[in-house]
């Protein structure tokens, strides 16, 4: 959030679980003469030049002509901390209504727009500001400046009470799918609540509350508008391929006209403060228990921020912090980290463990373990190591952080609109870098030991007795008395008069001229395949190993053996212990990482060009040496074994397991995940992990793409150890027959309590082709559900109000492809939700696509091509396709001749030939006992399933 370079960005991801005005002449410039200089001169920098115009608003500007596109931000200093008590939720609520036209732009149209100019977009909210941000081809900037100038200066008129409730129930759906119907999804609402006081801007989560929502009307959002959203409490980003000239011309037309809204004062930090320990519980569908303790801290960009930040990553910063030794790797734990979040208010530093049930019976004993280790940090204290491994993982994700437009904008929009000061990277490096041992003790004992905090345990239903102790905090009971604004649609809001026909949207320029990568190619000694993208950019090297087989390779009754082979891989080594290596990798910035996904085992690695050799020297052992010990080995199945375990109470992740059985049937590897069942997985020893590594870790079947700063020569030169590589020769079988419909089912996997129905709508179709009937159906599906302005989400978000999000499309891999509609629907509407689905997909069949839908297709999959190859991982993504599928270089070239030339009447065979309705499978993951009445009224055989064994009943 506060755009500071973070030492360490927490990603805990539970199943599917879950961001007085000047004149003209007043410039700000900073110039570099690189953006990647030596980290150590403290030199690096992002170019910009800022200004304000009359009504305050503050434009900072970036050239960069690398690629022909543009980012535009627009950072609006307000988030859900300036809500009212009762009113929460509202700033993100506001956020949707942005997109819903304003007084020159229809309803739709921004998203309609945008995509149509090959550009994505979105915005998104958090406690202390909202952005909407848009990347586009080059020469559609000015377009996008209309829009964003429209929303800011003309919305109210467009504003009504029917699209007020037609949003309400799209974040109410929002807040279900991402909250009350996500495992563990309550615990930042409960945690809130319990470390600051009632009141404290940051009590409340930025979605709110429901009875917030449904307490508040189109009035309340009006005064929300008129408060908040002036051109002088806003900061407009724009950063690319810009001619600054020009575009200071457009930012004065568009926006300097509006006037300016209210003053605002900047808000003053408010770190929460405890004055005992707070134990509070939450019961949950979960199957891992797990332990929050957060103590209150400082706030954003405090003297003692970075310090803190150091201390998490020592304390639980990977395999080299003591949480990985005493938790994880004694299998205490399935994961356990330590993060210090800080937000412009307030900071928090959190302990957190998912604990393995069955290792410990009562998360108390947890409780204590992470005491313990607290105090062996007090014993131990800082290391040498510690700060070098702080150092390297800067300098890295400094560098990193420079490869996209869209990662500097933000950067330069979330500085100036906290500390207005739009490039900190120096400054962020310097504080970092000057952090010792003496302040990382002081910060422990100052702010965490002994200290007071909030400890939440989350408990499956039912099992109180294993919270680490008993609840001594309350949820505070919400008593809100507050009238509701009486709405008057007559009321009249009237904008600023515009000295320009604001109606008429500017003409795109130019079309920028975008190439494929210019790619060299080149085979090792031993036959391997290489592709390689020479840019110089960055210095950075980006490169992965395929090897072709992944889970198909699996041996019978003991699928998930490909993927804890690949676990395996990323543990100790011959040489090496796990932390060891983790140490060495982090000091240097470096990353090597294997995996297991579908039908591909690979090996991604990313380095600073600098560290590359030593990088590679490490590669080498992990992918030559691997330990294969027992202890790895046992601790790596229990984490598969515990994660299948949770998954099964993951709605979402029990929808995609079905639809994998219906589609593809129990007889075939690929109807089951990737990690295997538990059933599979408890069959499979040690030995066969190393039969798998030494049968298939092997050049056969592998290709290599690398993306760099090094010449061909000098990449294939560092490249030669691969080239000595010898292994087998495999094959693996063709499928077992794939199941056969002849008409409808719902296939119902009950959820108890569920309260939404995750469903997929699905049929087999082709694999993956670049230019034949699978790229054509795609180009076909696009206005019908590939586009946020499809006819699918259309109707079912903006028209029903039954989903946050709902698409459809056609998927296809190497050997196999589908089709799939898929979305999350309010309980309430489940059957409702899919016969307007297949209603939308009739339509499609019988009517066929409009012209005008074609002609948004094309400009939406042509116009694209400008933001395809920006980074170095979307040309690693290029090449890997290339390789993975044997394409030409110039098949781009025909993908789009066939986009320019496709008609209805093509597109329209297609509908008929690939959207087979009749023998369309739907999965439904949602209450039994509170949809089936529903789905009984759709005159389909129900038949509930059971996807752990494929037992199937049917139910009608």
């Amino acid at each position: 959030m506060s755009g500071k370079l973070t030492l360490r960005t927490l990603s805990l991801i539970i199943g599917v679980m879950f961001v007085a005005a000047c004149q003209h002449a007043s410039i700000e410039r900073a110039q570099s003469d690189a953006a990647t200089q030596d980290i150590a001169s403290n030199a690096v920098s992002i170019p910009y030049e800022k200004y304000k115009l009359e009504n305050g608003l503050t434009v900072i500007l970036h050239e960069d002509h690398s690629d022909p596109l543009v980012h535009v931000d627009v950072t609006y200093h307000v988030g859900s901390a300036r809500e009212e008590v009762g009113k929460s939720g509202f700033a993100h609520f506001f956020e949707h209504m942005m997109f819903q036209g304003s007084k020159h732009v229809a309803d739709e149209q921004h998203f309609k727009v945008i995509t149509e100019s090959g550009g994505n977009l979105n915005g998104t909210t958090n406690t202390d500001r909202t952005n909407y941000f848009e990347t586009v081809p080059a020469n559609q900037l000015e377009k996008v400046l209309w829009l964003e100038s429209d929303r800011m200066g003309y919305l109210l008129e467009a504003v009504d009470q029917t699209k007020f409730e037609n949003q309400r129930e799209t974040v109410k759906n929002e807040r279900a799918q991402r909250v009350d119907n996500q495992p563990y999804g309550l615990r930042f609402e409960l945690n809130g609540e319990a470390l600051y006081p009632e009141g404290h801007p940051y009590s409340w989560m930025t979605i709110g509350y429901v009875e917030d929502l449904d307490r508040v009307n189109v009035n309340d959002l009006k005064a929300f508008f008129k408060r908040w959203y002036g051109p002088n409490n806003a900061v407009l980003t724009i950063g690319g391929d810009i001619n600054v000239a020009k575009t200071k011309a457009w930012v004065e037309k568009y926006f300097g006209e509006i006037p300016a809204g209210p003053e605002v004062e900047e808000p003053k930090p408010q770190p929460a403060m405890l004055e005992e320990t707070r134990y509070i519980t939450l019961e949950d569908k979960v199957h891992l228990p797990l332990l929050q303790i957060t103590f209150p801290t400082v706030y954003g960009r405090h003297e003692d921020e970075a310090p803190l930040d150091v201390l998490a990553d020592i304390l639980g910063g990977g395999k080299t912090s003591l949480f990985y030794k005493n938790l994880v790797k004694e299998g205490i734990a399935v994961q356990a980290v330590v993060s210090h979040p800080c937000r412009e208010l307030a900071c928090e530093f959190q302990l957190l463990a998912l604990a393995n049930p069955a290792k410990i019976t009562s998360l108390s004993t947890l409780e204590n373990v992470l005491n313990e280790t607290l105090k062996e940090f007090e014993t131990r204290g800082v290391t040498p190591d510690d700060l070098a491994r702080t150092k390297g993982q800067i300098e890295a994700r400094t560098v990193f952080g420079l490869q996209s437009v869209s990662g500097k904008v933000s950067a330069l929009a979330a500085n100036e609109t906290f500390y207005q000061t739009p490039d900190l990277i120096a400054e962020d490096i310097e504080r970092y870098n000057a952090v010792t041992a003496d302040d990382v003790m002081r910060v422990y004992n100052k702010y965490i030991k002994d200290a007071n905090s909030v400890v939440l345990s989350v408990v499956p239903k039912g099992q109180v007795q294993l919270a680490a102790a008993e609840q001594t905090f309350e949820r505070p009971v919400r008593k809100i008395e507050i009238a509701p604004t009486e709405v008057n649609d007559e009321e009249v809001f009237t904008s600023a008069p515009s000295s320009f026909d604001r109606s008429v949207m500017p003409e795109a320029g130019e079309a920028p001229v975008v190439e494929v990568p210019d790619f060299w190619e080149a085979e090792l000694a031993n036959g391997i395949e290489v592709l390689g993208v020479t840019s110089t950019e960055t210095p950075t090297v980006t490169l992965t190993i395929g090897m072709d087989g992944g889970m198909l390779l699996d041996p019978e009754g003991k699928a998930g053996t490909a993927y804890l082979t690949a676990l395996l891989m990323n543990e100790t080594t011959k040489n090496y212990s796990n932390e060891a290596l983790a140490s060495e990798l982090a000091k240097l910035g470096s990353a090597i990482r294997f995996s297991t996904a579908g039908r591909y085992s690979q090996v991604y690695v990313s380095t600073l060009t600098k560290h590359l050799d030593k990088t590679l020297a490490l590669l080498k052992e992990k992918l030559f040496n691997p330990a294969f010990n027992e202890e790895d080995f046992a601790r790596m199945k229990e984490r598969v074994i515990q994660g299948l375990q949770q998954q099964a109470k993951t709605p979402s992740s029990l929808a995609r397991r079905a639809r994998d059985l219906i589609l593809f049937g129990e007889e075939n590897r690929v109807s089951l995940p990737d990690e295997g069942t538990l059933e599979t997985v408890q069959n499979i020893k040690l030995e066969d992990v190393k039969n798998f590594y030494t049968k298939y870790y092997s050049p056969d079947k592998a290709s290599i793409v690398a993306v760099g700063n090094l010449s061909k020569q000098a990449m294939v030169h560092t490249l030669d150890f691969i080239g000595q590589w010898q292994g087998n020769t495999y094959d693996f079988a063709d499928y077992s027959d794939f199941p056969k419909y002849d008409e409808n089912q719902i296939f119902l996997v009950d959820s108890p309590e569920a309260v939404q129905s995750v469903v997929y709508i699905v049929d087999k179709s082709l694999p993956f082709d670049a230019t034949g009937d699978h790229f054509k159906s795609r180009l076909m599906n696009f206005p019908l559900g590939g586009a946020f302005n499809s006819r699918i989400n259309l109707n079912l978000r903006e028209d029903k109000g039954f989903t946050y999000g709902a698409n459809s499309g056609f998927v296809g891999g190497k050997t196999l492809g589908w089709f799939e509609v898929s979305t999350d629907l309010t309980a309430a509407n489940t059957a409702e939700g899919i016969a307007e689905i297949l209603k939308e997909i009739t339509r499609y069949r019988t009517e066929g696509v409009t012209e005008d839908e074609i002609a948004f297709m094309r400009n939406a999959f042509t116009l694209s091509d400008a933001l395809e190859f920006e980074t170095p991982t979307s040309k690693a993504r290029f090449l890997r396709q290339l390789l993975s599928y044997g394409l030409e270089k110039g098949y781009r070239e025909e993908q789009l001749a066939i986009i320019n030339h496709i008609d209805k009447k093509t597109m329209d065979e297609l509908a008929k030939q690939y959207l087979n309705l009749d023998k369309m499978q739907i999965i439904v993951v949602g209450d039994k006992a509170k949809i089936l009445p529903q789905l009984n009224a759709l005159s389909m055989p129900i038949i509930e399933l059971s996807v752990e064994n494929n037992s199937r009943e049917t139910l009608n």
